[in-house]
């Protein structure tokens, strides 16, 4: 068996080569961040995402809330993440964020801001709503993230109806209540071209019981003339029929007789 015979002298040196190295380890960027102060924190966090680097803005923002806690600075913070994870794309956890935020603080003053938020990310999740329906089946498309998005401004409108966003948070719920009906009815065109009558009607009723004053009503009101006339139910269709000519009395799209729904615009494409 051979020893290995040290000389003391070159184990010290070693030690001290050693301890440089743990130093040097100690000085990492994330541990200095570790010594800032809140108001550094805040500063470095929002130069960060001036900078486009969201990421990393989110997280300094997420050390700034721990180490605020109990503060306004802690609100601001948190709601400065949630927009941070946001523009980063990561919208579920943005969601569950402002969630979290509007539970624990329903008396901050940042409260309209954080439903206008909730109700941006969905939104924009949704703004292409009728963008994608060429290359999918109408009829499995989802829309709860729109109709959460209208909940959210609709909310922000009923408890803050003076606030900045109100105003913003209007438009945007009437432009979503015309997306959804116009939605509605390209799935009952759908339904209906395949003839499946009864659920072309029952997605063109839907518009006429949710969305009376939307542009879309006069079509799905032509739909379900088309429809019953289809079933043979003449009844039904005479009812809707006078209906339509009472709602829109310069409408073309009235039917004294069976009439083919125009090819959908997507399938021109």
């Amino acid at each position: 068996m051979i020893e290995l015979k040290v000389r003391p002298r070159l184990c010290g040196l070693a030690l001290v080569m050693l301890g440089g190295l743990v130093a040097g380890c100690a000085g990492t960027p994330k541990d200095a961040e570790a010594q800032w102060s809140a108001e550094r924190l805040y500063a470095e966090a929002k130069e960060e995402a001036s900078l486009g680097n969201y990421e990393h803005a989110g997280k300094l923002y997420e050390r700034l809330e721990g180490r605020a806690s109990g503060t306004a600075l802690a609100q601001q913070a948190q709601i400065e993440r949630a927009y941070m994870l946001y523009k980063n794309g990561d919208k579920a956890q943005s969601l569950s964020v402002l969630e979290r935020f509007i539970k624990l603080h329903p008396t901050s003053a940042a409260l309209d801001y954080a439903y206008y938020l909730q109700g941006l990310v969905n939104f924009n999740d949704n703004l292409g709503l009728l963008g994608n329906l060429a290359r999918q089946d109408l009829s499995e498309r989802d829309q709860q993230a729109a109709r959460d998005s209208y909940q959210s401004f609709k909310q922000l409108v009923d408890l803050f109806p003076q606030s900045l966003y109100a105003d913003d948070s209007r438009v945007r719920m009437n432009y979503i209540v015309n997306s959804l009906a116009a939605y509605e009815v390209h799935v009952a065109r759908y339904y209906f071209r395949r003839g499946a009558y009864v659920a072309a009607i029952n997605r063109a009723q839907s518009v006429i019981t949710e969305f009376q004053q939307s542009p879309s009503a006069q079509e799905a009101l032509s739909i379900m003339v088309q429809s019953y006339d289809k079933l043979g139910l003449t009844q039904l269709r005479d009812d809707a029929n006078r209906v339509l000519a009472q709602s829109f009395p310069d409408s073309a799209l009235q039917a004294n007789g069976p009439r083919t729904v125009k090819r959908p615009w997507w399938q021109l494409w």
